[in-house]
């Protein structure tokens, strides 16, 4: 058996696009525009990765998706958390919860996903992460 990807509905597809790709680092690896169906389907990827994750436009959809408690996280290794942490926070996006350990994050997409920010390896706790508090929830 082979994990291929991850279907993640989106309501901003340029917001979603500037979220999991300038901001997180995903690549677009193909794009399929269905208009009988009138929907976009987006799979995008991590360099060393080859699960994907999907994002599904829905050209019509006028109405916020739900948060289904029933789906729980996406997870991404990166290299420095603080960095990327502080990438995210300077484009707008709220660190939920701070990476105080110097090992996890967790921020929410544009349409409210949780992603959790692993990683690679410990970095030593640091401020301002390790006196920040928790916002929202993930």
């Amino acid at each position: 058996m082979k994990l291929l990807h991850t279907m993640v509905r989106v309501s901003d597809l340029d917001a979603s696009l500037t979220f999991y790709c300038d901001l997180l680092g995903l690549k677009e690896v193909r794009r399929k525009e269905v208009p009988a169906g009138k929907f976009t389907l987006i799979f995008l990827a991590a360099q060393d990765s080859e699960h994907e994750i999907e994002l599904t436009y829905n050209w019509e959809q006028s109405e916020p998706y739900s948060d289904g408690r029933n789906f729980g996280h996406i997870a991404l290794r990166v290299e420095n958390i603080y960095d990327t942490c502080q990438k995210l926070m300077d484009a707008g996006v709220t660190i939920n919860r701070p990476p105080r350990c110097g090992h996890m994050a967790f921020v929410r997409s544009p349409d409210g996903i949780s992603i959790e920010i692993l990683q690679d390896g410990h970095l030593p706790p640091q401020e301002p992460w390790v006196s920040m508090e928790n916002t929202g929830t993930w």
